[in-house]
């Protein structure tokens, strides 16, 4: 698994947040600050603005995806598709910051405008299950959208992202997801790699920003921050989960990026608040 599968996997959609809306002129859709919301226009155009940027136009054909306040405005006829979702917890947060308020994507292929197409089709179906496909089905358009605007010459990834295709820092990356809880080393990460922990660590900060070991304790703790809020788990057991070996080593750590310990951080749901940063 990689951070981008990862990342994705906490940005899901769940029934009230996919609608059909049929738009007669004038009109305004409004999106808030706590949510990421898709929009794929079927029939017509509009506007997307937001507070300090150029308003961008939406075609059909284009899916785009708006994190924060903004405002989806049109002066003719228009039928969207919508997708609402609520990005709650530190890991989905992680992809959230890396994003632009607006982002579009033109339509560049069959796929994309063939999903489109099946999933107007099933807001008209009365079928068993419907409600789970629309859902699945946006999640899916959701991430082709992510996924094609990520490698646009013109925009510029995270450096995780763009490292994940690097020979040398990639291996690293995927093992780290793939495995939290395994007592990694830089030893045993240049293992992964094939390459001396000189050559991974220098690589590492270059492409990803900081160094293997802290990125690796970053992601744990966004991780332990989740399972916090969103499992019964024991403090002990987050604490395995994510490469600890004891509870007393994991809250510390937990507190120095927290500011909270873990115990504190479950009792006021911080990762389903925003409070751990």
């Amino acid at each position: 698994m990689d951070p981008f599968d990862e990342l994705l996997r906490g940005v899901r959609t769940e029934g009230a947040g996919v609608d059909r809306t049929e738009l007669t002129p004038p009109w305004a859709l409004r999106a808030t600050d706590e949510t990421l919301t898709l929009y794929t226009p079927m029939r017509g155009e509009g506007w997307l603005s937001h507070d300090g940027g150029e308003p961008r136009l939406v075609r059909v054909g284009d899916t785009a995806v708006v994190r924060g306040s903004v405002v989806f405005s049109g002066d003719q006829p228009a039928v969207l598709l919508v997708g609402t979702y609520q990005a709650r917890g530190e890991v989905a947060r992680r992809l959230l910051d890396v994003l632009p308020p607006v982002l579009v994507v033109p339509d560049t292929g069959e796929e994309c405008a063939s999903l489109r197409d099946f999933l107007e089709a099933q807001f008209a179906a009365c079928t068993p299950g419907r409600q789970v496909v629309l859902d699945r089905l946006l999640d899916w358009l959701l991430v082709c959208t992510l996924r094609d605007w990520f490698g646009q010459p013109d925009t510029v990834p995270p450096g995780w992202y763009r490292a994940l295709t690097d020979d040398t820092v990639g291996p690293a990356l995927r093992a780290m997801h793939a495995a939290p809880d395994k007592s990694w080393t830089l030893a045993a990460l240049a293992g992964e790699a094939r390459v001396s922990r000189t050559t991974l660590a220098r690589r590492f900060a270059t492409l990803v920003g900081e160094p293997p070991l802290t990125y690796l304790t970053n992601w744990r703790m966004a991780k332990a921050a989740d399972l916090l809020t969103n499992s019964t788990a024991t403090v002990a057991k987050v604490a395995h989960q994510v490469g600890y070996a004891d509870a007393f080593g994991f809250s510390a750590a937990f507190k120095r990026r927290y500011g909270m310990s873990p115990s504190e951080c479950r009792k006021s749901e911080c990762a389903a608040t925003g409070q751990a940063r």
